[in-house]
C-alpha cells in the first residue's frame, strides 16, 4: 500500500496567500528571500543587483493568480528566479555596447553604500581554495554556471534543474559531466597542494 505524499508546506502557504492570507506570503518571503538573493547573486555576480532582482521575483510570485502546486514550491520559485536572473544577464549584454549619455559612470554610485554585514557565503569563501573554486565556477558560461549552482549549491534534483533549463535529464547530466571535468582540469593544481 503506497503512502500519500506529504504536502509541500510552502505550496500550502502559497495557496493560503491566494485565498487571502497575507501572513502566509510574509512567511514565504521570510523563508526564501535569503536563498533567492544568494542564488541570483551567483548568476549575476552582484549582490546589490541580486537584491533588486529578488524583489522582482517576489513581486511576480505575489501577482500570480492561478498558482497550481504541480511541482515543489521551491522548484517553482527558483524557476522564476532563474528566468529573472538570466533575463537581466541578457539585457546587460545587449546594453554593454550602448553608451547612454544620461547614465552616471558605473564606478560612481552616490548614495549607495555597500552593506558591512557579511553574508554566510562570504564567510564560507574566506579560504583561498574556496575563492579559487568560486572564481572558476563564476567564469563558466551562464548555462553551465546556472546548472552547477542549482546542482551543487541549491541541491536541486536533476529533473527540476532540467525543467528549469528546458532540456532533458540526459542532456543535463552530459552538461554537468563536461562542466565538472572542465572545473577539475582548471583546479587540478589544488590537488598538488594538499
Amino acid at each position: 500500500m503506497s503512502a500519500c505524499p506529504t504536502p509541500d508546506p510552502h505550496a500550502l502557504r502559497m495557496l493560503a496567500f491566494q485565498a487571502g492570507d497575507a501572513d502566509s506570503f510574509d512567511r514565504l518571503l521570510e523563508e526564501h528571500r535569503g536563498m533567492v538573493i544568494g542564488y541570483i547573486a551567483r548568476i549575476v555576480r552582484d549582490r546589490w543587483v541580486a537584491e533588486e532582482l529578488a524583489q522582482e521575483v517576489f513581486l511576480r510570485v505575489c501577482r500570480v493568480r492561478n498558482y497550481q502546486p504541480t511541482a515543489k514550491f521551491r522548484t517553482w520559485l527558483f524557476r522564476i528566479a532563474t528566468n529573472v536572473a538570466l533575463n537581466w544577464v541578457r539585457d546587460q549584454r545587449a546594453e554593454a555596447g550602448v553608451l547612454r549619455l544620461d547614465a552616471e559612470p558605473r564606478a560612481i554610485r552616490p548614495y549607495e553604500l555597500r552593506s558591512r554585514v557579511r553574508s554566510i557565503e562570504e564567510c564560507l569563501v574566506e579560504g583561498s581554495t574556496r575563492r579559487e573554486v568560486r572564481s572558476a565556477v563564476e567564469s563558466l558560461p551562464e548555462r553551465q554556471r546556472t546548472a552547477v549552482v542549482m546542482h551543487k549549491y541549491m541541491d536541486m534534483e536533476y529533473r527540476d534543474i532540467a525543467r528549469q533549463l528546458n532540456c532533458s535529464v540526459p542532456a543535463l547530466k552530459s552538461l554537468l559531466f563536461r562542466t565538472y571535468a572542465l572545473l577539475r582540469r582548471q583546479l587540478a593544481h589544488l590537488n598538488s597542494q594538499a
